[in-house]
């Protein structure tokens, strides 16, 4: 039996549509994995969705002049297509607007609420003076009372990792126009964290493999658990499913509490629409099941905290204690995988400074594959990552184009010239053994580095079997052999390992460059298809949700979803044999090079700023 691996990708917003920044925190990497996943046999689920509730949003809308449901529209739309255009291979990306997800949301309020684990105080909020509008915590800057740094946000200070109040910063603004903020009384639920800390820090100090910044913020988040509010003076999200709070359509379920739900409320609707309504335990309730969740690092807390103590609550495991609800034990996170921040000329990705590359736009000119090979082999794995257009064209240029598409493109070229087809190869020399060898231990340490989400390990060791297969080519010469006819076997030979190479290294390239995989798997004179993608589907929010929710959406609204059928392809973790017979074609230019000017200046959309 294949083991159940949930693949669990971070929500985007929206609020606008996708940069290189966001993809390359949550898209990318989690695709990678979820594609080597399949190919190793695993039965993987991939979700995740817009999500679409918050501030952020109604401050969007106001901009746009649009109502929060239409720019919600437009922009799952919108990220839908960019997402998609990437490759990225979603079992289910759906939306946080949908009568299942308000249902599933709502069930583990209750159990929480049920089990004691959510407190009703009188909190101080923030509001706008000039709307009237609360404030969200990550709306408000000011300086650290515990480090004095002076961008800390109301939730948590980034510098220091402690989790903070807005009510607390000193000198607070609003970072939606500058304002000061004013904080009044307002009545909320808080999810009782202290109550939970120990059951949490059993699980934080049993996990194993984490990335050392994930796993040491997440420990030092121990040191200072308060409750936190999970409402909000707002008009817009999931309402609260509470006798008393369910008609007040001024306050609702904090985007944050509703946001992590999703992971569970979209498997969920995938095995709805798959026809195994409760195929979304497989992932779930079973202690076999692996999860791993992709994000960048500013939403660790929410994935090594919140939603951990939201599933430990509802099954009643925290000082309270309590007693499972419907949805039954839920598996807590078998690795939380962030990275870090990818950067433009040092600065932070961010729509509204205008330090922004759409994903749209890069697609759009030069496709996904060279974004993906980009973001993997010199991404924000471990550290921030300044993007450059001129380490952009170089590794576009000399790695991907002159090593991989010209290893392809001349060692394919020179079968189908001399042969016409995969030769039979003769007598294997030390030379052909070795580099085969290589390729055959490549599937170890690249499958290592996979597994253990090391992704630049793990594309680094490929591109060196790339350039060693190169190497390989050079130093036989297969084109002074192909001018002695008595050298006619040993040119076979040759050509026949070099082959085998370029079926390994694609197979060990799939899971970074799946459109490109395609490709050669076609090169290779393989039909069929290699490598699984993504389609957007659009459907009816028609589940027959239960249990019934409160002020749930309507029935039969319709939206764009990502879902695919991966399973029909061929790409698995292993070497595939090159046939000798095999008919083969003259190979198609694999990788675009760019121009190198390009580095220079970047494109019109994208200018570099030598200021």
């Amino acid at each position: 039996m294949n083991s159940p691996v949930l693949v669990a990708v971070a929500w985007p917003y929206a609020n606008g549509p996708r940069h290189i920044g966001h993809v390359a925190g949550f898209g990318v990497p989690s695709d990678v994995f979820a594609r080597f996943q399949r190919m190793r046999g695993a039965d993987v689920l991939m979700i995740s969705g817009t999500d679409e509730h918050g501030t952020p949003l109604l401050v969007q809308a106001d901009k746009e002049g649009v109502s929060v449901r239409e720019l919600a529209d437009r922009y799952n739309r919108q990220i839908v297509q960019d997402l998609a255009g990437l490759g990225l291979s979603y079992d289910l990306f759906t939306r946080t607007t949908t009568r299942n997800h308000y249902a599933v949301v709502q069930e583990l309020f209750r159990g929480l609420y049920e089990n004691g684990y959510m407190l009703k105080e009188t909190t101080k909020g923030a509001i706008s003076p000039s709307t009237g509008r609360t404030l969200p915590d990550r709306y408000i800057e000011g300086t650290c009372p515990i480090c004095g740094a002076d961008d800390a946000r109301g939730d948590q200070c980034d510098t220091c990792g402690n989790q903070l109040d807005p009510a607390d910063l000193i000198n607070p603004v609003s970072k939606i126009n500058g304002e000061t903020p004013e904080f009044v009384e307002t009545e909320h639920f808080l999810l009782d964290l202290p109550a939970l800390a120990q059951a949490l820090g059993q699980w934080l100090q049993g996990r194993e493999n984490w990335r050392p910044n994930v796993l040491k913020f997440s420990l030092n988040l121990l040191e200072d658990l308060r409750p936190r509010a999970m409402t909000r003076d707002i008009d817009w999200g999931v309402p609260i499913p509470i006798e008393g709070w369910q008609d007040n359509n001024a306050k609702k379920l904090y985007v944050w509490f509703d946001a992590v739900v999703g992971y569970l409320s979209a498997s969920i609707e995938w095995a709805y629409r798959a026809g195994r309504p409760e195929a979304w335990r497989e992932w779930w309730t079973n202690p076999e099941a692996v999860s791993y969740y992709f994000m960048g690092k500013d939403n660790i807390t929410f994935h090594s905290q919140i939603w951990p103590a939201e599933l430990l609550g509802y099954q009643g495991e925290g000082a309270h204690g309590g007693s499972e609800h419907e949805l039954g034990a839920l598996q807590l996170p078998t690795e939380v995988v962030s990275s870090e921040y990818l950067t433009m000329s040092g600065s932070k990705f961010s729509s509204s400074k205008g330090v922004v590359i759409y994903v749209k736009d890069f697609l759009a000119e030069y496709g996904p594959d060279p974004l993906r090979y980009f973001i993997a082999v010199a991404g924000p794995e471990n550290n921030d990552t300044d993007f450059t257009w001129d380490e952009f064209v170089r590794r576009n240029n000399n790695e991907l184009a002159n090593g991989w598409g010209n290893l392809v493109n001349r060692t394919v070229s020179m079968a189908f010239k001399n042969f016409g087809e995969v030769p039979e190869p003769g007598e294997l020399f030390d030379a052909d053994r070795a580099i085969l060898d290589l390729g055959a231990k490549a599937f170890d340490v690249v499958g290592d580095a996979l597994a253990h989400n090391r992704f630049k390990v793990g594309i680094t060791h490929a591109m060196h079997v790339v350039g060693e297969t190169n190497a390989y080519i050079a130093d036989q010469e297969p084109w002074k052999l192909a001018k002695d006819p008595e050298q006619r076997e040993r040119l076979a030979t040759v050509l026949w390992t070099a082959l085998q190479m370029v079926s390994d290294c694609n197979t060990l390239l799939t899971p970074y460059l799946p459109h490109t995989a395609q490709k050669v798997h076609e090169a290779l004179g393989r039909e069929g298809v290699w490598s699984g993608m993504p389609e957007i589907r659009e459907v009816a929010d028609d589940m027959d949700v239960h249990p019934v929710g409160v002020g749930v959406p309507e029935q039969d609204t319709t939206y764009l979803t990502i879902s695919g059928d991966y399973e029909a392809a061929q790409a698995q973790w292993c070497r595939v044999e090159v046939e000798p017979g095999t008919p083969l074609a003259k190979p198609k230019p694999l990788i675009a090079k760019l121009d190198p000017e390009l580095g220079e200046t970047g494109p019109e959309w994208a200018p570099v700023n030598n200021g």
